[in-house]
C-alpha cells in the first residue's frame, strides 16, 4: 500500500510540474486541445463509448474468474510466508 501512494504522490507531484512548466508557456488546454484537434464533446463522447463497450465485457469476465478464484483461495491450504 506504501509503494502506491508513493506512485501516486509522484505522479501528482510530477503533473504539478508539467502543468505549470505548460502555464509558464503559455500553452493552455483549449490551445493543446485545438492543436490535436479535439473537442471536449468528443472526447467525453470517446470516453463514454469506452464505457458503454467495456462494462459489459468486464462483468461478463467477472462472472468467471470471481468464482474461480474464491474456490481456489478457498482451497489453497494456509502457508507460512514467514
Amino acid at each position: 500500500m506504501r509503494r502506491f501512494v508513493t506512485s501516486l504522490f509522484k505522479i501528482v507531484l510530477a503533473s504539478l510540474l508539467a502543468g505549470s512548466l505548460l502555464s509558464f508557456l503559455g500553452i493552455t488546454t483549449d490551445t493543446l486541445l485545438t492543436f490535436l484537434g479535439l473537442t471536449p464533446e468528443a472526447i467525453w463522447s470517446g470516453l463514454e463509448r469506452a464505457y458503454a463497450w467495456a462494462t459489459p465485457r468486464v462483468l461478463l469476465g467477472a462472472m468467471i474468474v470471481l468464482p474461480v478464484w474464491l474456490v481456489t483461495y478457498i482451497l489453497t491450504p494456509p502457508g507460512g510466508d514467514g
